[in-house]
């Protein structure tokens, strides 16, 4: 594979790199917010997501054969767009979204229960602004580092409940995996509340805080994936996520497709 990769071919939304042996960044970049959409997920994420993990399977096999202990070692981080510091993402395009029936149950749940099994870490480096789909992908990742306001504002936020969008059940169930305290659950999903950087912290949603910009909190991010990439290289950090997951994963799958022949051809439209 010949990095850096950008995807889609056509108009590239998101851009993956290989700076070291053993770690994997993916830059979200569409527009200056990095807003979600069907073709960010299924032609930019997802295939994105597919070559990390042939590329870390095949440094896994080989070194299987070698006996090197450290050939396994690696880790996945996602960030937002890298020239600004003002936003991860700043969610799903609505706009887009809401004529779409096949959006959450083949486009962006599965994405989710991707990440939730992923077989390396990853890590959400949340350089600005994360609201809604964007606070979903953090929390689908296995850790998440973030600035800390000090050089711009940067919130975070389910808003959903403020504009009148009903969640897809994938967003509860992670919620409910990720975040332990009912009241908590409720200040995110009910009370739409925007947490500071600090506040966010405190609380338990992010692992660390970074004073300064996207290159601080990357360089954080990498420190992360250098200190737990070591625990992918006995190949059973996704095993085991599936199990610590699989209420979560088994909720998801629940969200049923809408099931007439123009919704499935708009559904293999989007893989295609």
């Amino acid at each position: 594979m010949t990095y850096p990769l950008s995807l889609p071919a056509n108009g590239p939304l998101i851009t993956l790199t290989h700076p070291k042996p053993t770690l994997w960044i993916i830059e979200l970049h569409n527009g200056q917010d990095s807003r979600l959409t069907a073709e960010l997920v299924d032609h930019g994420l997802k295939p994105a997501l597919d070559v990390v993990e042939r590329d870390w399977r095949e440094r896994w096999r080989t070194a299987q054969n070698t006996k090197d202990k450290t050939g396994g070692k690696g880790a996945l981080i996602i960030v937002g767009r890298r020239d600004q510091d003002k936003f991860f993402s700043n969610g799903l395009d609505i706009v887009n979204v809401i004529p779409n029936p096949n959006f959450f149950p083949t486009t962006f749940n599965p994405l989710l229960t991707r990440l939730l099994a992923f077989p390396i870490p990853t890590i959400a480096a949340i350089n600005g602004h994360c609201y809604a789909g964007g606070f979903m992908l953090a929390l689908a990742c296995d850790y998440r580092v973030m600035t800390d306001g000090s050089k711009r504002n940067a919130w975070l936020c389910m808003n959903e409940v403020l504009f009148g969008a009903v969640w897809p059940l994938s967003f509860a169930a992670i919620l409910r995996a990720k975040v332990g305290d009912q009241r908590l659950q409720r200040k995110i999903a009910l009370e739409g509340h925007k947490f500071t950087a600090k506040e966010a912290y405190e609380d338990g949603l992010l692992d660390h805080l970074v004073a300064g910009k996207t290159v601080d909190v990357l360089a954080k991010a990498e420190e992360v994936a250098e200190k737990f990439g070591t625990n992918a290289q006995t190949g059973v950090w996704g095993l085991i996520k599936r199990d610590l997951y699989r209420d979560t994963l088994e909720m998801i799958a629940r969200d049923l497709r809408a099931t007439n022949a123009v919704f499935d051809d708009a559904a293999a439209r989007s893989r295609l």
